[in-house]
C-alpha cells in the first residue's frame, strides 16, 4: 500500500502542475497506459510467486533469484505508474467538476441578489468584515445577453463587507439576502510568489467580490444547519469567550490561534518575531499539538475506566482498558481537529491517528512508513489541491525525516545496566552496577570459589543497601534522561535539516537561530501553553478566565525569551528561491546526512547543499539590464537590474489598499535574492506608487532613496534613520553601473510644483553603445535561461547586489546645477571599456533603451518633447499613468517609437484603465504590450550583444519578454 498511495500522490502533484487539463485524447492515453502498466504488474508479481514456490527444483539458483528480483522490481514499478495514472485520472477530474461552477464574463461587476448562509468563521479587521458564504439561489440585477450554455453558479463566494458604519456582527450558518458586485478570482501572479488563485481554488471560492448595497442587507430566518455549522458556531462562541477575557492582552491571537485554529488576529508583531525565530508552526494547531491532545486524551479515558471499579462497575473485564484508551485518543483528536478548521497539518495528524488506533483495535501491526503512507494517501484523495500548500510539504516531510532518522537506531543497552535488570535489583546487582571488576567477571564466566567471595564481600555491604539502591536508582535516571535528550536533539536536528530547503524554497529564509528557539519553544508551548488553552476550552466560565490568563501568562515569558534570541539581523539567513535542481540536490544531501551510521561518505552530505546555500549570482550580463514589472495591482513597482546592481522604481500600494509593498514587493526581492537596494526611487507621492515604501525600508537595506516628495514627507526621515542617503530627483541626474546608464529626464531642478503627476520621476535606463561586457567569460546562456527561468519554469535564483565603494560615485555628463541633486552612483564591477578575451565583442552593438514614466501627464509630455527627442527615444516603454486618457499621446508615442509597452494595472480597477482610445493608438502602431491584469509580471532583459552571445548569425541585439501567465501557467488560471 506504500508504493500504492505514494503514487497517487505523485499523480496528483503532476496534475497541479499541468497548463490545462486533459482532454479526451488525453483520458484515452491514460486509461491506455494503466492497462498496460496493470498488464506488467500482474504478470511481474504473478511470475514472482511462481519462482518462488520452484526454486528448489531450479538448476540455478543464482539465476533464477535474480530473474525474481528483477520482475519483482519491474512489478512495483508498474505498480506505482497505475496508481499515477489513478491520481492524476482523479485529480483532473475532480478539477474539471469544480471549475465547471463559475461566474460568467458578463456578470463581473454588475449587482447581483444573492440569498445564502456564512461559511465558516468571518474575519475582522477596522475596515468591515470578510467572510465566505454559501449561496443558495441568484438572481442578476441587470439585463444582460443570455449565456449561450447553462450557467453553474459558484457554490462558494468570498465577500466584503465594507460599510460607512461598522457592519453587523456576523454569526456561522446566519442567512442573509445580500446585493453584491462579483469578479472571477484573480490574484497578483509574480515569479518565485505564491499563487493566490490556487489558494481560492483549494477554497472552492469560484467568484470574490463585495457587498455594495450594505442597507439593503436582509436578515433571513432560519439560521443554516448541520453538523459543519454546529462546529463553526462552537468555534465562533470559543473565540467570543476568549476575546471577553483577554480583551486587551497583546497575545490574545495566539491564544485563539491554539484555539480554534483562527489566525486573523494574531499581531503583526508577533508573526514577525515568529518568522524571525522559525517558530511561526507553533501558533497554528497542527499535527504536534493533535497528538498531544490525543495523549492526553488517551491517558484519562484509559484512567478512568481501569478505576471503575471505585463506582462499582468492572468495565476493564469487558473491554479492555487499552482499547478505550486507543479509540478515546482518537475521537479526542477528531474533536480537536473539527475545531482547528480542518487544515493540512491537522488532518495529517488525525488519519495518522485513527489508522494506529484502528490497528490496534484490530490487532494488526502497521510499520510506521505505512501509516504516514495511509495519512498521505487520504489527505490527496480528500484534498487534491493540499499540494500547493507549503504546510501539506512542511507537515509530511518533518514527519518522514523523523521516521527515517529514527529508523534502525536501536537502543543500546549497557552490559551492566542489563545484568543489573537480571538480578532483579537484589545486592548482586548492586555489586555488578557498582563495581566493574565484577561486571568483567560475570561476562567472563564465574566459578564457585567467585561466586563465594562475592556473597562475603555482599555481607559486609549489607548496611549500606538502600544508599546504593538510591545511588543506582537515580544514575539510571539521569542516564535514562540524557538518552531522550539525545533522542530529542537528534529529532530536532533531522527534522531542521530536512525543512531548511523547503523553508527557503516557500520563504526564502532559514532562521539561524530556529533550533534553539524551537528547543526552548516546542517543549513551552506543548507542556504547558496548550493544555493551558485545552483547559480553557472544556473548563466553564468563570474557571475558563483562569485557564486563559494562564495560558496568556506563559506565552508572554514565552515572547520575552524569544525577542532576546531574534535580536541581532543575523538570525535570519535570506537566501534566493531555489529552482528544481537545486532543490533535488539539498534533498538527496538531506537523505544523505540523515542516512544511519556507516553509510558511506555521510561527511561529503553537506556538499550537496552548496547550491542553495551559496547561490550563483544571476544577474544579466554586464552592459545588459533585467527589468520587471511586478504585478502590484492597480499601482507600480519596477525592478531593474545590472549584473551587480538592483533600482526598484516606485513600490505599489501600501496599507491605504491592497498591502502589495508588504505581500508582493518585499517578498519578491526575497525570492530573487535582492538583500539590498542601491537606490529606490519614488516617484511621486500618490499612495498606488509610494505607499509600500516604509515596507520596502523595513524589510530590505535601502542605500539610498532618490524622490520627487515634498521636504515634509516622512519618507525622507524613515530612509534617514535607516542610513540611507537620501536625493530629490531632477533631470540631468546620470550614473553607470556595470556597463549600463541611468539618466533622470524630469522634473526639474527646484520646488515641486503643481499635483503629484506633475512632477514625476521619469528614468530612462540604456545600454552604453561602446560598452564592451566585461563578465561575458564564454559563457552562453538562452533567451529563458538569461530571463531568469529553467527549462523546467522553475523560477531561478536572482541578482545579488554589491556593495558601494567610493571610486565611482559621481555622477557623469551631469549639467550644472544638477551634480548637487544627483544621486550617488555604485561601481562597476569594472571598467565599462574592458573587452573580454576569448569573445569577439561587438563595438557597434545596438545601444537599447526602458523609459519609466511613472505618472506624467500630457502637459509633462509635451515639455519632453520640446526638449531632447532623442533621449525619449526607447524599445521598452512602462505606459504613462497606467494608460489613462490623460497620457500617451500621439506625437509622445512617435518620439519613443516603443517595440514593448508595459501596463501596470490592476484587474477591473475602478479606474478603468487602460483607457479603450490609449490601447488602440498603442495596438495601431504595432507594439508588443504587457498587461499586468492579464500576464501577471513581466520581465524583459534588455542584451545589447546577444549576437556575441548566441551565435554569429543572431540578430546584434535582443530583448527577450517573459509574462508571467504565459512561462508559469496553470489550468486554473482564467477559469
Amino acid at each position: 500500500m506504500r508504493a500504492w498511495w505514494c503514487g497517487i500522490a505523485l499523480g496528483v502533484v503532476w496534475l497541479q502542475q499541468q497548463a490545462e487539463l486533459p482532454g479526451w485524447r488525453g483520458a484515452c492515453l491514460l486509461v491506455s497506459l494503466a492497462c498496460a502498466a496493470l498488464a506488467v504488474a500482474i504478470l511481474g508479481l504473478r511470475r514472482r510467486a511462481e519462482i518462488q514456490c520452484d526454486e528448489h527444483g531450479a538448476r540455478d539458483a543464482v539465476a533464477h533469484w535474480t530473474l525474481r528480483r528483477w520482475r519483482s522490481f519491474a512489478g512495483w514499478c508498474a505498480v506505482c505508474c497505475v496508481a499515477w495514472c489513478t491520481g492524476f485520472g482523479y485529480a483532473a477530474w475532480r478539477a474539471d467538476a469544480r471549475l465547471a461552477a463559475s461566474l460568467p464574463l458578463a456578470w463581473e461587476g454588475r449587482d447581483i441578489d444573492v440569498t445564502g448562509s456564512i461559511k465558516g468563521l468571518p474575519a475582522r479587521d477596522d475596515n468591515g468584515s470578510r467572510f465566505l458564504f454559501d449561496v443558495e439561489s441568484v438572481e442578476a440585477r441587470e439585463a444582460g445577453p443570455a449565456p449561450s450554455v447553462p450557467v453553474i453558479f459558484p457554490r462558494v463566494i468570498q465577500l466584503a463587507w465594507i460599510a460607512d458604519e461598522a457592519p453587523p456582527p456576523l454569526q456561522p450558518g446566519e442567512r442573509w439576502r445580500l446585493r453584491v458586485r462579483l469578479k472571477r478570482p484573480h490574484g497578483n501572479a509574480n515569479f518565485g510568489l505564491r499563487d493566490a488563485e490556487a489558494a481560492l481554488l483549494a477554497r472552492n471560492v469560484r467568484a470574490t467580490g463585495y457587498v455594495s448595497a450594505a442597507a439593503q442587507a436582509v436578515r433571513l430566518r432560519p439560521d443554516a444547519r448541520g453538523v459543519g455549522v454546529t462546529v463553526d458556531r462552537w468555534r465562533a462562541a470559543l473565540r467570543a469567550r476568549i476575546d471577553a477575557v483577554l480583551s486587551s492582552a497583546p497575545h490574545r491571537g495566539i491564544v485563539v490561534a491554539l484555539a480554534i485554529g483562527a489566525q486573523d488576529e494574531i499581531s503583526a508583531a508577533d508573526w514577525q518575531l515568529m518568522r524571525a525565530t522559525g517558530t511561526s508552526h507553533l501558533v497554528a494547531i497542527s499535527g504536534l499539538h493533535i497528538g498531544f491532545a490525543a495523549g492526553i486524551a488517551a491517558w484519562l479515558a484509559g484512567a478512568f475506566w481501569r478505576r471503575s471499579g471505585w463506582i462499582g462497575r468492572n468495565w476493564p473485564l469487558w473491554l479492555p482498558a487499552q482499547i478505550v484508551a486507543v479509540t478515546g485518543g482518537a475521537l479526542f483528536a477528531a474533536l480537536h481537529a473539527a475545531l482547528a478548521g480542518f487544515n493540512v497539518p491537522v488532518q495529517r495528524a488525525l488519519w495518522m491517528a485513527s489508522v494506529v488506533a484502528l490497528a490496534y483495535v484490530s490487532g494488526r501491526n502497521v510499520p510506521r512508513s505505512a501509516v504516514l503512507a495511509w495519512a498521505l494517501g487520504l489527505v490527496v484523495l480528500i484534498d487534491p489541491w493540499a499540494v500547493v500548500s507549503a504546510g501539506f510539504w512542511l507537515s509530511f516531510c518533518a514527519v518522514a525525516a523523523i521516521l527515517f532518522a529514527t529508523s534502525g537506531r536501536s537502543r543500546v543497552w549497557d552490559r551492566e545496566q542489563h545484568m543489573d535488570e537480571v538480578d532483579g535489583g537484589g545486592a548482586g546487582g548492586v555489586l555488578a552496577a557498582s563495581s566493574r571488576a565484577s561486571g568483567l567477571r560475570r561476562s567472563l564466566g564465574l566459578s564457585r570459589l567467585l561466586r563465594l567471595s562475592r556473597l562475603l564481600r555482599l555481607s559486609r555491604l549489607l548496611p549500606s543497601l538502600p544508599f546504593s539502591r538510591l545511588r543506582i536508582a537515580a544514575a539510571r535516571r539521569i542516564r535514562a534522561f540524557g538518552e531522550r535528550l539525545y533522542g530529542a536533539a537528534h529529532v530536532q536536528l533531522a527534522v531542521t535539516l530536512a525543512l531548511a530547503p523547503l523553508t527557503v524554497y516557500w520563504f526564502a529564509q532559514i532562521p539561524l537561530i530556529g533550533p534553539l528557539a524551537n528547543a526552548f519553544a516546542i517543549p513551552w508551548v506543548s507542556v504547558l501553553v496548550t493544555p493551558s488553552v485545552l483547559a480553557g476550552v472544556v473548563l466553564p466560565a468563570p474557571l475558563d478566565a483562569y485557564a486563559w490568563r494562564i495560558a496568556h501568562a506563559l506565552l508572554e515569558v514565552m515572547i520575552a525569551g524569544l525577542q532576546r534570541l531574534s535580536g541581532p539581523r543575523w538570525v535570519l539567513w535570506w537566501l534566493p528561491q531555489p529552482n528544481g535542481w537545486t532543490l533535488a540536490a539539498a534533498a538527496a544531501g538531506v537523505l544523505w546526512c540523515l542516512a544511519p551510521r556507516g553509510w558511506p561518505l555521510r561527511w561529503a552530505a553537506p556538499l550537496t547543499w552548496l547550491p542553495l546555500v551559496v547561490p550563483a549570482p544571476s544577474g544579466p550580463p554586464h552592459g545588459s539590464f533585467r527589468l520587471t514589472a511586478l504585478d502590484v495591482g492597480q499601482g507600480t513597482s519596477v525592478l531593474v537590474e545590472t549584473a551587480h546592481h538592483a533600482l526598484l522604481f516606485d513600490a505599489g500600494p501600501g496599507p491605504e489598499s491592497t498591502h502589495a509593498g508588504e505581500r508582493v514587493v518585499v517578498p519578491y526581492l526575497r525570492a530573487h535574492g535582492v538583500n539590498a537596494l542601491d537606490t529606490l526611487i519614488i516617484s511621486h507621492a500618490d499612495s498606488d506608487h509610494s505607499g509600500g515604501a516604509p515596507a520596502v525600508l523595513d524589510a530590505i537595506e535601502v542605500r539610498q532613496l532618490v524622490a520627487a516628495l515634498a521636504p515634509a514627507n516622512a519618507l525622507w526621515t524613515n530612509a534617514r534613520q535607516r542610513g540611507a542617503d537620501t536625493w530629490p530627483c531632477a533631470a540631468g541626474q546620470r550614473w553607470q553601473w556595470d556597463g549600463v546608464e541611468f539618466a533622470m529626464l524630469w522634473p526639474d531642478p527646484g520646488p515641486l510644483q503643481g499635483k503629484p503627476n506633475a512632477h514625476c520621476c521619469v528614468l530612462r535606463v540604456s545600454t552604453l553603445p561602446l560598452a564592451v561586457a566585461s563578465e561575458l567569460g564564454g559563457a552562453v546562456r538562452s533567451g529563458a535561461e538569461s530571463a531568469g527561468v529553467d527549462g523546467t519554469g522553475d523560477t531561478d535564483s536572482s541578482v545579488r547586489s554589491a556593495p558601494i565603494s567610493a571610486s565611482n560615485t559621481a555622477p557623469t555628463n551631469a549639467p550644472t546645477g544638477a551634480s548637487t541633486n544627483a544621486p550617488t552612483g555604485a561601481p562597476n564591477s569594472a571598467p565599462n571599456s574592458a573587452p573580454t578575451a576569448g569573445l569577439n565583442p561587438q563595438p557597434h552593438a545596438t545601444p537599447l533603451a526602458a523609459l519609466l514614466t511613472a505618472d506624467i501627464e500630457a502637459p509633462s509630455e509635451r515639455v519632453l518633447l520640446s526638449r531632447d527627442r532623442e533621449m525619449l527615444r526607447a524599445q521598452v516603454l512602462v505606459v504613462p499613468h497606467h494608460g489613462s486618457k490623460t497620457s500617451s499621446t500621439e506625437p509622445f508615442l512617435d518620439s519613443i517609437d516603443p517595440l514593448i509597452a508595459l501596463f501596470q494595472v490592476g484587474y477591473r480597477n475602478r479606474f478603468h484603465h487602460p483607457s479603450a482610445g490609449v490601447l488602440a493608438r498603442y495596438s495601431a502602431r504595432h507594439i508588443e504590450l504587457g498587461r499586468s491584469d492579464s500576464d501577471g509580471a513581466v520581465r524583459v532583459l534588455v542584451d545589447p550583444y546577444f549576437a556575441a552571445r548566441e551565435a554569429t548569425h543572431a540578430p546584434d541585439a535582443a530583448l527577450t519578454v517573459e509574462r508571467y501567465r504565459d512561462t508559469q501557467r496553470r489550468y486554473w488560471m482564467d477559469r
